[in-house]
């Protein structure tokens, strides 16, 4: 099967934090608490996700308030922080949902990647993500984590499914309203 074919089939999308969508840099308050950086493209991108019809989430092993925060604003409907084993809450967010793994999306960067990334429908890989994440994934951002990778691979699935001009239609309803 082909990764056009793969992206065709994508019903859900969903992604790593950490090196994905934010560069994997953490600046650490002297309170302890994390402050991230997160791409305002890639915002962008879940946003025109949401308004065609894609669901999205996010499993990570960090516990983070400003990625519970961000998650917030942009609708992120499934948010798992603090996971250790992904594949468990990966499969546990397909029977909720009622989709398959061949349904979804996965972009990650690391290790901890692997077992969801060769589980999904579809798996890309930042373009500074670790070797053996590069080689199980369909497919290559030419992006790096916290740059906009998480756009790029959506924009792939947006031009696979044929979903350009409902985006901008969409998005031009929304300008009118404002």
């Amino acid at each position: 099967m082909t990764n056009l074919e793969r992206a065709r089939r994508v019903r859900m999308i969903l992604m790593d934090v950490d090196g994905t969508l934010t560069d994997g840099s953490l600046l650490l308050m002297p309170d302890g608490e994390e402050i991230k950086s997160y791409n305002v493209r890639d915002g962008m991108g879940l946003l025109m996700a949401h308004l065609v019809g894609f669901r999205t989430g996010i499993i990570t092993g960090k516990t983070s308030r400003a990625l519970t925060e961000r998650s917030r604003k942009l609708k992120i409907s499934e948010v798992h922080q603090g996971i250790l084993d992904k594949a468990a809450v990966f499969q546990d967010i397909l029977d909720r949902n009622g989709i398959s793994a061949h349904e979804t999306a996965y972009i990650g960067d690391d290790l901890g990647d692997l077992e969801v990334m060769r589980r999904a429908g579809l798996a890309a890989a930042v373009a500074d993500a670790h070797p053996r994440v590069i080689q199980s994934s369909h497919f290559l951002c030419r992006l790096e984590g916290g740059r906009g990778a998480v756009r790029e691979f959506l924009e792939y699935i947006f031009a696979a499914q044929g979903k350009w001009p409902e985006i901008e239609s969409r998005l031009g309803a929304l300008k009118d309203k404002i």
